[in-house]
């Protein structure tokens, strides 16, 4: 297998690292590779899936699927497939991913990792929920584990790939009437209705898009979006566009921001509507525009997200009031309801409201990001680990009461620190407290 030295970055840019990469083909020449860190399409916003002056694997090319019960709907896949593929290839036998992120070019293993949630965690909770049994590579050695692995199975899921390079995933995947959606969308006017609206919600899957630029009686104001599956006449995928070069810096101003989010809210009438979307629109609609993290500019962006619990919505509030305020924020924010539901020991869900929001990376926009997590901690929420690239050890150690745990599987698991990464060295998770 041949090494090929590489400079790369996590999706916001922000952060980079130069090593030596390798790409399997086959799962007999990823085991005789030395240990080090998997990465898959580096879909995590900031150094998750780096490992600066050190080796990584990329996962991209161990993507087959490797067996299917059409009665139970459990499929084994190997973890470079895409949940993106996987929707594409099951949606017209009836079958969905359990749990989808916001991109389809997420790999099977980076949703392990990361134990991802989606539009429907209100209602069965996060990806890691939903898998019956993982291989990992430890030692050159294949092992499967199974939810009755208690403690290896918690740190693996959620636990950032430290346990072991995780090779196949088996998913209990989700029936689903067809491949299209019938998607309903409704203004919320301000931060209340928007709450309220969240709170009643019964659809199956349900997402808000805030302004995040909005003051005063319209803080925030945004788009409700409800989704069911159908079957019928697929509608025509709109076309792909792409971002071919770096944006300038003037791209996503103050005036140009407050323009689209005010038209944007204004592209659903006053009275709502309901719309016919392909699954991957719904689901993944950003993927249309191929390499759109280019929109910040070369020095790339962070992306803040955080869930607080139900009785903490007033620290949210006033999260987004301090964001709106500071002219600084993105057309991409979103707010969700989440249910309980976690698999692994670091996993970022509980039950609350999650607010994400996008900020070109600048020193104005490290320094309001610090604040928020401040506001994150004080609340009792968390960090997701999938997005973050500012956070202090000491705020994930808070965050996350189970980090003991973890750290005493990770070391038991990998005792050299062959698998750590740029994120685990910086937030000093391997590090025993």
């Amino acid at each position: 297998m041949t090494w090929k030295t590489d400079t790369y970055a996590g999706w916001g840019r922000a952060l980079t690292a130069t090593g030596d990469i390798a790409r399997p083909e086959r799962a007999s020449v990823l085991a005789k590779l030395p240990a080090a860190p998997a990465i898959g399409n580096k879909r995590s916003y900031g150094d998750a899936p780096l490992n600066d002056k050190g080796r990584a694997i990329d996962m991209t090319r161990l993507d087959r699927v490797l067996d299917f019960d059409a009665a139970s709907g459990v499929v084994t896949v190997e973890s470079g497939l895409t949940i993106g593929e996987l929707a594409r290839l099951f949606a017209p036998k009836g079958w969905l991913p359990p749990v989808m992120p916001g991109t389809g070019f997420a790999t099977i293993g980076g949703c392990v990792a990361m134990d991802v949630h989606g539009k429907n965690h209100h209602h069965i909770g996060s990806f890691g929920q939903h898998i019956t049994a993982i291989t990992l590579l430890q030692n050159g050695k294949q092992r499967r584990i199974a939810p009755k692995d208690t403690t290896l199975w918690q740190a693996t899921i959620g636990g950032l790939g430290q346990t072991g390079v995780i090779t196949s995933a088996s998913i209990q995947m989700l029936a689903c009437k067809g491949d299209v959606m019938m998607v309903t969308e409704r203004r919320a006017e301000g931060w209340d209705e928007h709450i309220a609206l969240l709170d009643a919600s019964q659809a199956t899957y349900t997402v808000g898009w805030i302004d995040a630029t909005a003051r005063g009686d319209a803080l925030g104001r945004g788009i409700l979006e409800e989704g069911e599956t159908g079957a019928g006449l697929v509608p025509k995928p709109k076309p792909s566009k792409s971002v071919p070069f770096n944006a300038p810096h003037f791209a996503l101003s103050k005036p140009i921001v407050r323009a689209f989010n005010a038209a944007y809210y204004r592209r659903v009438p006053a009275d709502g509507r309901t719309v016919v979307k392909p699954i991957q629109d719904f689901f993944f609609p950003l993927d249309r525009i191929h390499d759109w993290n280019k929109l910040y500019g070369k020095r790339g962006f962070h992306q803040f997200q955080c869930v607080v619990p139900l009785d903490q919505a007033g620290a949210l509030r006033a999260m987004l009031d301090k964001i709106a305020h500071s002219g600084l924020a993105s057309p991409l924010a979103v707010l969700k309801r989440m249910g309980e539901g976690r698999a692994g020991y670091l996993s970022f869900p509980m039950e609350g409201y999650t607010l994400a929001v996008d900020f070109p990376n600048r020193a104005a926009a490290r320094e309001l990001i610090g604040e928020l997590e401040d506001m994150t901690t004080s609340a009792g929420g968390r960090l997701y680990l999938a997005k973050d690239a500012l956070a202090t050890p000491e705020q994930m150690a808070a965050m996350y009461p189970q980090l003991p745990q973890w750290q005493k599987v990770v070391a038991k698991a990998d005792p050299k620190g062959a698998l750590a990464t740029d994120m685990t060295r910086r937030l000093q998770l391997r590090s025993a407290t």
